[in-house]
């Protein structure tokens, strides 16, 4: 900050400087012509005299600081300074073509003599004739040199700029380098009032986010230890029986089983929790690619059908084709979920329908149940980790309560949002709302 500063206070001043000494040197020049062009015409005025008095061994008397011409009425060089006669006709040059026709003129142009830029004047004697004279515009130039200390004044305040626009710029900058982000002053700068504010709320709202993730993490241990905890108890205490040689020979193979239901249980746990996991550290972000969700339903629904016949529940599928961009994977899980609790949580011989809707702005996948419902003050926490409404029912009913977690999570990575109604004894219904980006229109349907 403090470099911007003084970068920015070190142009303006050079650019003002830079200006002032343009302004400067451009007034100094034209002054410096103007009074040029004031000493040729006294000179002028002086040399016709002569001419009258004297004829032209006056003019040959002259020093040479200044080329005299002296120029007949038709143009013809009578006399000239620095060149021979007989010379070029005169009359087409501007300044003396001036001098015929309104008694004097003046002009810059390249010499003919070396081609070096010249100052000329001339003037109409009374005699009908015209006398020139001209001096190089490199001795104006030669004049500016008696101002060049001015240069080394600019470059003086120059400096004396840089050194006190640094100096500034850290007396500027001091105060927020040393702000107290714990205990600010707002009285240091009262400009800086807004964004001491807005510091302040950010830190609480970091603090409260800290805060409330840190207890997200202790009940997420203490659940992971408790559900983890609960499959291989029993998988230790039926392995104990059947070591001990406690257990009758027919019920070995049923001991089997409900250690190969546990283990499997387990499996599935760790599973989710590695998914939640890696969607938590937004780890190896899977590819996106255009996905039809109402296919992708079709096959969730087919794979869910055995369960779903032995319990007598039917599975529809409506809507049409809808194409998004998104994981496949993640939303084949995120649909099974949905569909898998709808199923395991309804009633016997009731209806699971997943409906696909594409809308102008969005896309949307419903999952609706004629099951138990979920009542009022439990909705706005079945989306957290392992939440059961029913914890006596959920031995029975089996899931990690992991799973609307993995579907909120999957959603938040889709950029979509989810919606849930349910009425107990009536039945659930949760949406997925996807949003329809340019991209996401521009995907064949």
């Amino acid at each position: 900050m403090t470099k911007t500063i003084f970068r920015n206070t070190f142009l303006v001043g050079l650019s003002v400087l830079i200006l002032c000494g343009i302004l400067f040197f451009g007034v100094q020049y034209s002054q410096s012509r103007e009074e040029t062009y004031n000493e040729l015409r006294q000179e002028a005025v002086y040399a016709e005299r002569g001419l009258l008095l004297n004829g032209i061994e006056y003019l040959q008397s002259l020093d040479r600081a200044n080329r005299v011409t002296w120029i007949d009425e038709n143009g013809d060089v009578l006399y000239d300074a620095e060149i021979p006669l007989p010379a070029a006709n005169q009359k087409e040059y501007a300044e003396v073509l001036a001098a015929l026709t309104e008694g004097e003129g003046q002009g810059v142009r390249a010499s003919e003599i070396g081609g070096e830029s010249t100052m000329f004047y001339a003037r109409r004697c009374e005699d009908g004739t015209v006398l020139r004279l001209s001096r190089p515009l490199s001795t104006v130039q030669y004049a500016l040199v008696a101002v060049s200390p001015v240069l080394w004044v600019l470059v003086l305040v120059l400096l004396i700029s840089g050194v006190l626009a640094f100096r500034m710029s850290k007396k500027i900058v001091k105060p927020i380098n040393d702000l107290d982000l714990d205990h600010p002053d707002p009285n240091i700068y009262p400009e800086l009032a807004p964004l001491i504010g807005k510091i302040q709320e950010q830190k609480l709202t970091i603090q409260e986010e800290v805060a409330q993730r840190e207890t997200l993490r202790r009940e997420f241990s203490a659940n992971v230890s408790h559900e983890l905890k609960t499959p291989l108890t029993s998988i230790s205490g039926f392995a104990e029986l059947m070591a001990e040689g406690v257990v009758e020979e027919g019920k070995v193979q049923e001991f089997a089983r409900d250690i190969h239901k546990e283990s499997q249980r387990l499996m599935t746990l760790i599973d989710d929790i590695i998914k939640l996991s890696r969607l938590d550290e937004e780890a190896a972000e899977p590819e996106m690619e255009p996905v039809d969700l109402h296919e992708l339903s079709a096959r969730v629904l087919e794979s869910l059908r055995p369960v779903a016949e032995k319990q007598g529940i039917s599975l529809e599928l409506t809507g049409g084709p809808a194409v998004i961009s998104g994981a496949p994977q993640l939303l084949s899980e995120m649909v099974y979920n949905l569909c898998d609790n709808a199923i395991k949580y309804n009633r016997p011989c009731g209806s699971v329908t997943v409906n696909v809707s594409v809308l102008e702005n969005e896309t949307r996948l419903s999952v609706t149940d004629t099951g138990i419902g979920i009542p009022p003050e439990h909705q706005k926490r079945v989306f957290e980790r392992f939440y059961r409404v029913d914890k006596s029912h959920s031995k029975e009913i089996g899931g990690t309560g992991l799973g609307l977690s993995i579907v909120k999570h999957g959603a938040q990575y889709h950029g979509a949002r989810v919606e849930l109604s349910s009425e107990p004894g009536v039945g659930t219904q949760i949406q997925l709302i996807f949003p329809r980006g340019e991209e996401q229109k521009s995907l064949p349907q």
